[in-house]
């Protein structure tokens, strides 16, 4: 179970990488149809935007899916980082939502993915380490 953890928390991180890449291309896709002449609006969308919002769901399963392994598992505070893990997706989405409204508070949403990436990262790097008996 060890090795499932370690995948799901890389898994995680990784995920989190590539939801940092897909909004930028959508950011710079923005950029580069509005200098066209594309007009946007409320029904533009472009493939990093799709990308980034299908991503971020995949995201919450694997944390939950995450949390379950480290039930199973004897990695050392695995569950804690697990449910740290959980806790920082719950509240990324929330920040996305309320982002919309205020969307100054994207900020936080920027950095909160990016400690969901290093919690994640700091758990697979927990579950590489070997258990020492009598520790």
């Amino acid at each position: 179970m060890r090795t499932a953890y370690r995948a799901l928390a890389s898994l995680i991180a990784l995920a989190v990488v590539l939801q940092v890449a897909s909004i930028a291309l959508a950011g710079f896709t923005i950029a580069a149809d509005a200098e066209d002449g594309a007009t946007i609006g409320a029904d533009y969308s472009n493939f990093g935007e799709s990308y980034h919002s299908m991503a971020g769901t995949a995201i919450g399963l694997l944390a939950l899916i995450f949390l379950i392994v480290s039930f199973l598992t004897d990695v050392p505070r695995g569950r804690l980082l697990a449910g740290v893990v959980v806790g920082l997706v719950v509240l990324q989405f929330l920040l996305a939502v309320v982002s919309f409204g205020i969307p100054a508070l994207g900020i936080l949403h920027g950095i909160n993915g990016l400690a969901i990436a290093g919690v994640a990262g700091a758990a697979s790097r927990r579950a590489s380490t070997p258990v020492v008996a009598g520790a």
